[in-house]
């Protein structure tokens, strides 16, 4: 009997230690981890269900460490999510290793998840837009509000943004040229006129200015911005352009001001500055903000932009913007490609740039009590992104670290310990 006894008490005492060996959860973000957009949607919910983690800053890609709930397992193994079993010893190992004062690591704890809102027409299709991908991949859950929501002072509802690829000039994507005809384009046109004039407006362009305020109101009270391709340096031509008309004839009716790139106010943009606006309607950029575009100056193989280094312990937030399993990320065309180095602001942070060309391809800055990112380009895993392009499929891009960088930024607010004030 004693024999069954002590065999039992074994048995009783290796379960207890197996229980106590796994009561944490390791989410790898180096390149073992099999899905890392879902990573992130599996970290975010985890945290949305009052759950605690932790974001540990250039340890083995950026991985995060989090309580065993019940479901946490079984969640991110149906998603085809890498998660490592530790225990709380291991856990406090890894953690003492990351705060170690002479490696580039720190631990930043994920606290209350952001709500989050995307910018966009009801009619866009969810691969018009890299961050609804992203967002509907990775299972992160959003609102989508557009011009009536941003006018009717909605944004008081939530705590981050994502500007769809909009056309905040009030040139309807500068599709004038080459789709003018089209019945896409008409549709678009009338759709948005209709809806300035619904407000009041005479102009798209002034139903944009007054949007585009209402953001900056909303991130100045301390909302968190983040916008790709046009939505980007429009936002901030719109801003430095205010009253003064720099829409052509040929889509607004009247004349553009041509006084208007002499009065352009840069104090109050967000991101560029020493700029100048594209007035011809035919030709299909909006400034010399971005990049012109040669598709035979350099082949897609060799087309790269490379992540900052930044000091985990003292410059956390642009070192979590940048958490990645690569240094060096495949570059993509947009509307907006990439920003010259020379019209990005001094105070702005830049955070990825493609070397010997002087372009910066994201950045971020502060105003007010918030912050803003904006992330050149149209999709991470298309190159060139036509009109009518079939869409991204990101079940094939599982570990794609350009789409990373966008769901860096919906954990970034995570971060932070006071909620925001409105």
């Amino acid at each position: 009997m004693r024999t069954i006894s002590l065999i039992f008490s074994i048995i009783f005492i290796a379960a207890t230690f197996t229980v106590q060996a796994q009561d944490r959860v390791l989410i790898p973000m180096d390149l073992t981890q099999s899905d890392h957009l879902k990573a992130y949607g599996v970290i975010f919910n985890h945290l949305g269900e009052n759950e605690s983690g932790q974001w540990l800053l250039n340890y083995r890609g950026g991985s995060f460490i989090t309580t065993r709930s019940a479901d946490i397992v079984r969640k991110s193994r149906v998603r085809g999510v890498t998660v490592e079993l530790i225990s709380e010893a291991e856990a406090a190992q890894i953690i003492r290793e990351v705060e170690q004062p002479n490696v580039n690591m720190a631990v930043v704890n994920l606290e209350t998840v952001p709500s989050i809102a995307v910018y966009t027409p009801a009619d866009a299709m969810p691969w018009d837009d890299a961050v609804t991908l992203a967002l509907d991949y990775a299972e992160v859950p959003y609102d989508k509000i557009y011009d009536t929501e941003v006018l009717n002072g909605e944004l008081d509802q939530y705590d981050w943004l994502h500007l769809h690829h909009e056309d905040f000039s009030g040139q309807f994507g500068k599709f004038y040229g080459n789709y003018r005809n089209a019945p896409w384009y008409i549709a678009q046109v009338n759709q948005q006129q209709e809806l300035a004039a619904e407000f009041g407006y005479n102009k798209v362009s002034e139903l944009k200015l007054h949007v585009v305020q209402n953001v900056k109101e909303f991130i100045g009270n301390g909302g968190f911005l983040f916008a790709m391709c046009s939505g980007t340096n429009t936002f901030d031509i719109a801003l430095a352009a205010h009253d003064h008309d720099i829409v052509p004839t040929e889509i607004d009716g009247d004349p553009v001001d041509p006084s208007a790139n002499e009065l352009l106010d840069y104090d109050n943009t967000f991101a560029f500055e020493n700029f100048r606006v594209v007035t011809d309607p035919y030709v299909y950029m909006h400034d010399d903000i971005d990049v012109e575009v040669d598709l035979n100056r350099i082949s897609e193989s060799l087309d790269y932009f490379t992540l900052f280094d930044f000091s985990a312990k003292w410059d956390p937030v642009p070192a979590m913007l940048t958490q990645n399993h690569v240094s060096s990320i495949p570059g993509f065309y947009g509307q907006t490609t990439a920003f010259q180095a020379d019209k990005v602001k001094n105070n702005v942070v830049k955070l990825a740039e493609s070397a010997g060309r002087e372009q910066v391809k994201y950045l971020h800055g502060n105003y007010g009590q918030g912050t803003f990112t904006f992330y050149a380009g149209h999709d991470p895993e298309d190159y060139t992104h036509h009109v009518g392009d079939p869409p991204t499929d990101l079940n094939l891009h599982k570990n794609s670290p350009g789409y990373r960088l966008i769901l860096n930024n919906i954990l970034f607010p995570a971060a932070e310990k006071k909620k925001r004030k409105t």
